[in-house]
């Protein structure tokens, strides 16, 4: 049975919902959107660490598409994404 955001531990919340957020609305959801396929919140920080490792590698039209409104500058978006990555790296520990 797949699990929501709210089935997450605060920390991994924090770590890649919150994170998501603080750098831009938009980005939220795709994050979000991920635990409806995750039976468990060790599949949700793995898939979540793949889409943000996937994104650091989209070039800027593919930003562009991401974004509805505003999009950020491609090494801001890689910026954020690294942030992900390295709370992620922390929820491991």
């Amino acid at each position: 049975m797949p699990i929501d955001t709210d089935d997450l531990s605060e920390e991994t919340y924090n770590a890649i919902i919150v994170q998501a957020e603080r750098f831009h609305h938009d980005l939220t959801p795709y994050f979000g959107e991920l635990s409806e396929s995750c039976r468990d919140e060790a599949m949700f920080i793995k898939k979540s660490e793949a889409l943000a490792r996937e994104m650091l590698a989209y070039d800027e039209s593919e930003i562009d598409d991401l974004f509805f409104d505003d999009p950020p500058a491609q090494a801001e978006f890689q910026e954020a994404l690294k942030k992900i990555l390295d709370n992620i790296s922390k929820l491991r520990k």
